[in-house]
């Protein structure tokens, strides 16, 4: 069972900053990418950023110069600094891992996506 665990969320006002962090734990051999996507109700949820974790980023054209994902592989934690802030960046933010598992002697393996439950981020203007 792999895990995800996000905090960091809350209120802040428009022009603020805040940093999210997101900490994958359990049966995991390796950690392919991790990323961050948001989601506001009535509205599908939509890619944020993603890394992957050997410093490769792809961001949102939305957040881009804004906000930076980061990535610490000795803890399986990836991070979203996020600054300047717009009432537009308000949602549920959700952590997203793809993770590899080794499933044979021969190195054969599955990779699966895994969710953490989501933190919200509200922007007050």
């Amino acid at each position: 069972q792999v895990r995800l665990v996000e905090s960091g969320g809350g209120l802040v006002q428009a022009g603020g900053s805040l940093r999210l962090s997101c900490l994958a734990s359990g049966n995991i051999d390796k950690i392919i990418a991790m990323g961050w996507y948001r989601q506001t109700p009535g509205k599908q949820r939509e890619l944020v950023a993603t890394t992957s974790m050997s410093g490769t980023a792809n961001y949102a054209d939305a957040v881009k110069g804004r906000f930076t994902i980061s990535e610490d592989n000795a803890k399986n934690t990836v991070y979203l600094q996020m600054n300047s802030l717009k009432p537009e960046d308000t949602g549920v933010y959700y952590c997203n891992a793809l993770i590899r598992k080794v499933i044979s002697v021969e190195g054969a393996y599955s990779d699966r996506d895994y969710w953490g439950q989501g933190t919200q981020v509200t922007v007050s203007s």
